[in-house]
């Protein structure tokens, strides 16, 4: 891992309006919240009940909703070499947490002294001593510490030997008994399942990046595509897809490839994206792609007719698809 994954994100990744603030008092929810998924939200909610409850008999003002993360992931900083397929970047994140409900976000660089701090140095140090926590929420399975030496038990413990209330919550479950994860969300969309992943996430998956020149193949078959390269460990099955883009305030239904385009380079994974009835430039433009349904996989073909033919297809597909979303 290089010296800039160490680094904790840029201060602009985080709204202003998130920051903690110095000497305020935080009821403070604990994880890596990638994806700022259903379950999250439910860890949102608890934290916010809590600071109510707290707020009745504490001095004003009443105590902010923080969530505590970390960056680069923990999985990254002890397996650099293993792809880690992420669901959200921070700035992605961040957005997430404010609108579950956090009010507040803090992110600590995940590097050797963090990894190798106690548990109670932990308590002692960062929840109490930098974020002057009141209350503390995590998950029923939350352990920290060098070792994992911070159980929910000694969590308890901490908060009545140093004045804090904890509470722990049990993991949200989908319709169908699913515990909500983010792992379950990367296998789902790992298999083109972007319904199931967008279920549990509670919004449409998606992707940014800044627009880039491509091969322009696409306005030559009657089909031009908004570029952006992916992150290389995005797990996203390669296909086609419903997607809507965001920019410029507005929303645009469209198709989209994601994959090696196997019928002319087989080249490195790329999202192409068409977007229906809009015509502009975008380079270097930062937009979003909101992935709705999966269609297809990729396929080659053998000739720009029946290419042509199946792109006909898939955007009328696409179209019916988001007409029903």
């Amino acid at each position: 891992m290089n010296e800039a994954e160490r680094r904790p994100p840029p201060a602009a990744l985080t709204p202003p309006s998130m920051r903690p603030a110095p000497g305020a008092r935080h009821v403070i929810a604990i994880g890596n919240f990638d994806g700022g998924h259903r379950g999250h939200a439910r860890i949102a909610r608890e934290a916010l009940a809590l600071a109510l409850a707290l707020a009745q008999s504490l001095v004003s003002p009443p105590p902010a909703t923080m969530a505590l993360s970390f960056e680069p992931h923990p999985r990254r900083f002890f397996q650099p070499d293993t792809p880690f397929f992420r669901l959200t970047d921070p700035g992605h994140r961040a957005r997430r947490l404010a609108a579950i409900g956090f009010e507040r976000l803090a992110v600590l660089p995940f590097d050797s002294a963090l990894a190798g701090m106690s548990a109670d140095d932990f308590v002692a140090h960062i929840l109490l001593g930098r974020f002057n926590a009141v209350g503390v929420v995590v998950g029923a399975d939350f352990h920290f510490g060098k070792g994992r030496a911070g159980t929910p038990q000694f969590l308890a413990q901490s908060g009545k030997r140093h004045g804090f209330s904890v509470r722990f919550v049990d993991p949200a479950r989908d319709e169908d008994g699913t515990v909500i994860s983010s792992s379950i969300i990367r296998t789902a969309l790992a298999s083109g399942d972007v319904a199931r992943a967008n279920r549990l996430l509670g919004y449409s998956w998606a992707i940014s990046g800044e627009v880039i020149h491509g091969q322009k193949l696409g306005r030559t078959l009657g089909y031009p595509t908004a570029n952006i390269k992916p992150s290389d460990d995005c797990g996203l099955a390669q296909g086609i897809y419903a997607i809507r883009a965001q920019f410029g305030g507005k929303t645009h239904p469209g198709v989209a490839s994601f994959g090696r385009r196997p019928t002319f380079d087989n080249g490195a994974p790329l999202l192409e994206a068409h977007l229906f009835d809009f015509s502009g430039d975008l380079y270097g433009k930062t937009i979003e792609i909101a992935f709705e349904a999966y269609l297809r996989p990729e396929l080659k073909f053998e000739g720009m007719d029946a290419l042509i033919a199946q792109m006909d297809r898939d955007s009328a597909d696409a179209r019916r698809h988001l007409g029903r979303l």
